[in-house]
């Protein structure tokens, strides 16, 4: 009896504490930057009264609606080439042996180790023009000078790629691993060749991991402002930017917490779109085995 109230406490006490830490760290900031984004810019004080909602009206001018569309655009190529890249990697590390499938996912993380700042800078020493990349083309006679890699786009989505590619790999491999290979083998003793057996089965049972994946690398992309600044310097701004401007140079924090509510926001809507996509599934798959 004794030992069962002693579990039973621990429980509370466990639950206590990740409720409150989650009040107090999670919470109570994200209502702190909501609350701050109904005020008025003040130069003395950051903000102040009245209440206002001026600022989202700022959020939705179209002097901002390029720096919108260029982050949509970058993030969204970005969370592409990381699906293209880490579909068929995850798929490989889901039919390879315990040993070389550890190995695989420790190479693959063990650069988190290192901070990520780091990693952007040994990029820039990357696609320098006197970088590793510049040095191999001209060796090699594939381009007669050094190309421009650094302060592009390109360097920006290859950024993002390199750092936000776990996120990807993670989700999906998780999916693949609950895939039933059964269904796999009931579809090739039926006929089915190789594209219907992945466009049928494949594909929509892995649908949630693509989804979470896809959200996973989708929403940090168009955060991530440093990666922006170092790679892409001022010609690749992101929403993160917009949102760093305004808090560290600007000083307009009610207007830097409007943004970061939008974000907040377009999070929570690609969040509905991922349960949706899960509930289908489910439904779908339920549909399958009722037609079996």
């Amino acid at each position: 009896m004794n030992a069962l109230l002693a579990h039973i406490n621990f429980r509370k006490l466990v639950i206590t504490l990740t409720i409150s830490w989650l009040g107090i760290f999670v919470l109570m900031p994200h209502l702190m930057v909501v609350g701050t984004s109904f005020l008025t810019h003040d130069s003395d004080h950051f903000a102040s009264l009245p209440l206002t909602l001026e600022n989202y009206r700022q959020v939705l001018d179209a002097t901002y609606a390029g720096v919108f569309w260029n982050s949509l655009v970058l993030s969204g190529i970005t969370t592409v080439i990381a699906l293209l890249i880490g579909y068929p990697f995850a798929y490989l590390l889901s039919r390879m042996g315990r040993v070389s499938r550890t190995v695989l996912l420790f190479m693959m993380v063990i650069p988190f180790w290192t901070n990520s700042l780091i990693r952007i800078y040994a990029i820039k020493m990357l696609l320098g023009k006197k970088g590793l990349f510049n040095t191999v083309l001209v060796s090699t006679g594939i381009v007669d000078k050094p190309l421009q890699l650094l302060y592009t786009d390109f360097a920006v989505i290859f950024g993002l790629v390199y750092i936000l590619l776990p996120f990807m790999v993670l989700p999906l491999m998780a999916s693949f691993d609950k895939l039933d290979q059964s269904l796999i083998e009931a579809g090739r003793d039926l006929g089915a060749n190789a594209f219907h057996r992945f466009s049928q089965i494949i594909l929509p049972l892995t649908m949630p991991g693509i989804v979470a994946g896809c959200l996973i690398v989708f929403l940090p992309a168009m955060g991530m402002f440093y990666v922006a600044d170092l790679l892409g310097g001022a010609k690749s701004l992101l929403l993160g930017n917009i949102i760093k401007n305004q808090f560290l140079v600007a000083r307009d924090w009610p207007f830097g917490s409007a943004f970061s509510v939008f974000l907040i926001v377009l999070m929570g809507a690609l969040l509905w779109v991922y349960y949706k996509a899960n509930q289908y599934v489910q439904k779908k798959g339920g549909m399958d085995d009722q037609n079996l």
